[in-house]
């Protein structure tokens, strides 16, 4: 059975993908140039863009010989991809369930408690 196309990124994409949101676009030659370490090869880099045209994440536009890839997907936009799979998956689709279990996790600083607080404040029912 053929594997279902997701439309979140994997780790590899992810790193190509910062380089072109952080550039704007750039050829294969570019991106594989700009990876931090490890290096991956060219045609892994090449493969790895045609996947991620594949999923929309990106597209290209021939100039010369080489193909430009430019994102079509903000990193925001890919960012609430992601947070949107990881709550249908681990936490019934309940964001609430996920903030606690983060602030659980770890402490915030003090201005995320003041700007969690402001939100409690916002979304709490006015008191009778």
């Amino acid at each position: 059975m053929a594997r279902r196309r997701s439309s979140t990124l994997t780790e590899a994409e992810l790193r190509l993908m910062e380089i072109l949101w952080q550039k704007g676009e750039a050829t294969v030659a570019d991106v594989t140039a700009a990876l931090p370490p490890p290096p991956i090869a060219y045609n892994s880099v090449l493969t790895t863009m045609r996947i991620l045209e594949r999923k929309g994440f990106v597209s290209h536009e021939e100039v010369g010989r080489a193909y430009v890839y430019r994102p079509l997907v903000a990193r925001e936009e890919a960012a609430g991809h992601a947070v949107g799979h990881l709550l249908s998956r681990f936490f019934d689709n309940s964001a609430g369930t996920l903030a606690l279990r983060l602030i659980e996790t770890e402490r915030p600083s003090n201005d995320e408690l003041l700007r969690l607080k402001a939100l409690i404040e916002q979304y709490e029912e006015p008191k009778k």
